[in-house]
């Protein structure tokens, strides 16, 4: 399949499928990472970034969401990368992982005795 030139001319896009052609790199992005720890949000022609909630930021700022992701604004988009290392290498019948939200850690614990931390051989962040 080829395409002309035209097609990716940004002077000859109409508004809508400007706006079309965006949204599709966006979702094709998140199919392509959504098991991935990092994403990318493109910056439209903008002084500032949009997030996924409609919320600008300024060019070169950095911030972290309520979901424990770090994002920066940079001149190609938002840039969102998990804080969160995920235990690895424990033993899952006889141990949990617990999510702790508010310091966006996780902690392993048996199962049959929840105060008794488990041993974890790695993190993968």
């Amino acid at each position: 399949m080829s395409f002309s030139a035209p097609f990716f001319s940004g002077s000859s896009l109409t508004s809508e499928k400007s706006a079309l052609l965006r949204s599709l790199v966006v979702l094709t992005t998140f199919v392509a990472l959504c098991n991935a720890q990092c994403y990318v949000i493109p910056r439209e022609n903008t002084p500032e970034c949009r997030d996924l909630n409609g919320v600008t930021h300024p060019l070169n700022s950095r911030w972290k969401t309520k979901n424990c992701q770090e994002c920066e604004c940079g001149q190609d988009g938002i840039a969102c990368c998990s804080m969160v290392a995920a235990p690895n290498g424990y033993d899952p019948v006889k141990c949990q992982k617990i999510f702790i939200k508010e310091t966006c850690t996780y902690k392993v614990v048996e199962r049959t005795n929840p105060g008794r931390e488990c041993f974890v051989s790695g993190w993968i962040l």
